[in-house]
């Protein structure tokens, strides 16, 4: 992260002077043809992108995942055997009948019918 700062803190710096030596009106006679101005803005952009790719394309280190040591053996003792006796469940029953009945429906008819009966 410190590099990538860096780099950025570069750039922006760069971008900064780059704009403010723009804003200036160029001379009429700088010594220098318009030809090899613009080679020498060709080479001083492929530098600065050559630093920052190079400085972005770094390999990380690989990340290493350690696994926790292993927990303490653990002793236990068998019990004794637990007898006991299982309770009586007293179960109720319930005794049904089905029974079947025709039923007068006026209007309709007779119908059968059934019912459940329980003691």
């Amino acid at each position: 992260m410190k590099i990538f700062r860096l780099v950025s803190g570069t750039v922006a710096a760069l971008a900064l002077v780059t704009g403010l030596a723009a804003a200036q009106p160029a001379a009429a006679r700088d010594r220098l043809s318009p030809g090899a101005a613009v080679a020498l803005g060709a080479l001083g952009g492929l530098a600065v992108g050559a630093v920052v790719g190079s400085a972005v394309a770094q390999p990380q280190p690989p990340v290493v995942y350690r696994a926790p040591p292993p927990p303490p053996p653990v002793y236990v003792e068998e019990a004794a055997p637990v007898y006991y006796e299982r309770p009586v469940r007293e179960v109720y029953v319930e005794r049904c009948t089905t029974e079947r009945y025709r039923e007068w429906v006026p209007g309709w008819g007779w119908e059968h019918r059934t019912r459940r009966v329980c003691n």
